[in-house]
């Protein structure tokens, strides 16, 4: 799904054609027939348009006559029905300038781009063509540092069931928020590489420009920020999920130490009991009272050896 859209007297207003300095979004769903016809269309190249909708392609930059195009991996929190679906994931977005208009891409619609089309941007004009590829980058770092501060929150909730939980599910849950951060990590390096890189070259065409020179050296900054999150995060989840594995594993060792202590103690009278009722001369087989000393001697060592244990902190 193609819209086209352009700031006119204030407001972002949605066109039914293509004019000059005007945003081309492209959203899904569609055909690669269709991203056919919009290449033609666009007299845009069909790989700058399919090389942003693959999930695994790199943050980078790349320039071909009069058509730019920057891919910058944002991050995307997904509805999931499967437990062991991740929930945050990254998604590459395609920023394709011309000199008439600029156009975006992606494979999932997403919160950065959903920003700008309900006008959550402010001043925001898609004719300023740098400046948005500029606000996209801020709102991508904007987006990390929230999502990564959900992830905080849920690591510290996962921690709270793991105290007293000996199961497998909580720890399944940190691994795939493991996961997520893991690609946190390597796209917002991927995403510094690549801004620092048009910092360098200009090849944004900023640098006769303070104020975006500076917007651009203020999200590398950000960027940064969101990244040394991303590791401290890693790092901690990664000692946590060591710890609680030792802790569960210790708790599965007490939990079997006592089902074995209670064991031996069932099995002391059981053992006086079966020793009484072998069918052997045993001295007690006249007297009346055997029963009673039997019951006497089984609480007895029962008794005993349940202090013992109990002394010893085996159950």
């Amino acid at each position: 799904m193609m819209t086209i859209h352009k700031r006119i007297d204030g407001e972002l207003r949605q066109l039914n054609a293509v004019e000059p300095g005007c945003w081309i979004n492209i959203y899904p769903p569609f055909t690669h027939e269709q991203l056919l016809d919009i290449s033609a269309e666009l007299e845009i190249d069909i790989d700058y348009l399919t090389d942003s909708l693959d999930v695994d392609e790199r943050s980078r930059y790349d320039t071909d006559d009069d058509v730019e195009i920057i891919v910058i991996n944002v991050p995307l929190k997904r509805e999931v029905e499967d437990p062991n679906d991740l929930q945050y994931i990254n998604i590459p977005v395609g920023i394709i300038s011309k000199p008439d208009f600029i156009v975006t891409i992606s494979a999932f619609e997403n919160p950065v781009i959903n920003m700008f089309l309900k006008g959550a941007v402010k001043n925001f004009d898609p004719s300023d063509q740098s400046m948005m590829a500029l606000h996209i980058f801020d709102k991508t770092v904007y987006f990390f540092l929230r999502y990564l501060k959900e992830i905080n929150n849920v690591i510290n909730v996962l921690e709270k069931e793991l105290y007293d939980s000996s199961r497998n599910e909580e720890l399944a849950k940190m691994l795939l928020v493991q996961k997520s951060l893991v690609y946190f990590v390597t796209n917002l390096r991927s995403n510094e590489f690549m801004m620092m890189k048009i910092q360098r070259t200009d090849f944004l065409k900023i640098k006769h420009d303070e104020y975006k020179t500076d917007h651009l050296s203020d999200i590398i900054v950000d960027n940064n920020q969101a990244l040394e999150m991303s590791n401290v995060y890693t790092n901690i989840l990664n000692g946590t999920m060591d710890a609680f594995a030792s802790i569960i594993s210790n708790n599965l060792n007490q939990v079997m130490k006592r089902l074995t202590s209670v064991t031996i103690i069932l099995t002391l009278p059981t053992l006086v009991s079966g020793l009484y009722g072998m069918n052997v001369a045993n001295g007690w087989e006249q007297n009346p009272h055997a029963f009673f000393y039997l019951i006497v001697v089984s609480l007895v060592i029962t008794g005993v050896t349940s202090f013992y244990f109990w002394k010893r902190r085996w159950f």
